[in-house]
């Protein structure tokens, strides 16, 4: 990995088809990707990494980046001998996956960002509220705090509990790190240049990263289809998993069915 740095992998399936990449939001990990490694891994290899100081991930540079963060994705991507891959970043992940194809369009088979933006209206205000809550109390009474404005109303009990365990694991200075890298990001010129096929999700009910900016995403992007995921909110790859996944698999059948 690049600078040492080794980046905690989840991963299932095999075989020939292009892999699948999943990257998660600045209050997870690895670990929400579990539903959707057990329904791509049936067709093809299916992968969900931690960013650096997430998860089994070794701790990144001080005040690290997105696009440190893309750096350290695409160098795991070497090492895991994947050469193009799909790539679906839900939040921060897809901070990172327009980063990606920034920095590095052949590695892009197509992408697929859910619940994210090119930039957030009120990036600084709730990177500031981020910041000031990590450091008030502890990530479980942050994540307390927070679970019911990530997902909509209704969420089940056992997804509201898995939602608020995964981020009290989180080491608070990798929760602020992850905050400027998704929250102070504005990547409004390179989403114009975006040249694969590209597919936006949101969840309807979501606050955090409403559907409008959705709406802006997709109309700034060259060609890019837009769906919205009923009841769900921010975490719509957990809430509503059997329509999230069958949404992003009918977009990659008919990306590799093209010439």
């Amino acid at each position: 990995m690049k600078g040492g740095t080794a980046i905690g992998v989840e991963e299932a399936g095999g075989g020939l088809a292009t892999p699948i990449l999943f990257l998660h939001g600045v209050g997870s990990d690895k670990s929400v990707w579990a539903p959707q490694l057990a329904h791509f891994g049936r067709s093809r290899r299916a992968l969900a990494l931690d960013y650096p100081g997430y998860g089994e991930s070794d701790p990144g540079p001080p005040a690290a980046t997105h696009d440190d963060f893309t750096s350290a994705i695409l160098a795991a991507m070497d090492a895991l001998a994947i050469d193009r891959a799909h790539v679906c970043g839900l939040s921060l992940g897809g901070v990172i996956a327009i980063a990606m194809h920034h920095s590095a369009p052949d590695r892009i088979r197509s992408l697929i960002l859910a619940d994210t933006f090119a930039a957030h209206p009120d990036g600084q205000g709730i990177y500031e509220r981020s910041v000031a809550a990590s450091r008030s109390g502890a990530m479980r009474e942050l994540a307390e705090a927070r679970v019911d404005a990530l997902l909509a109303p209704g969420a089940d009990q056992q997804v509201r509990d898995a939602v608020v365990e995964t981020m009290a694991r989180i080491d608070p200075e990798a929760y602020r790190t992850g905050a400027a890298a998704v929250w102070l990001a504005d990547q409004r010129d390179r989403v114009a240049g975006i040249g694969v096929p590209t597919l936006v999700l949101v969840g309807d009910e979501d606050i955090i990263t409403p559907p409008a900016l959705s709406h802006e995403l997709a109309d700034a992007i060259p060609d890019a289809e837009l769906e919205v995921i009923a009841e769900a909110g921010h975490l719509a790859n957990i809430e509503q998993p059997a329509l999230f996944d069958a949404a992003v698999e009918s977009f990659i059948e008919r990306v590799e069915a093209r010439p």
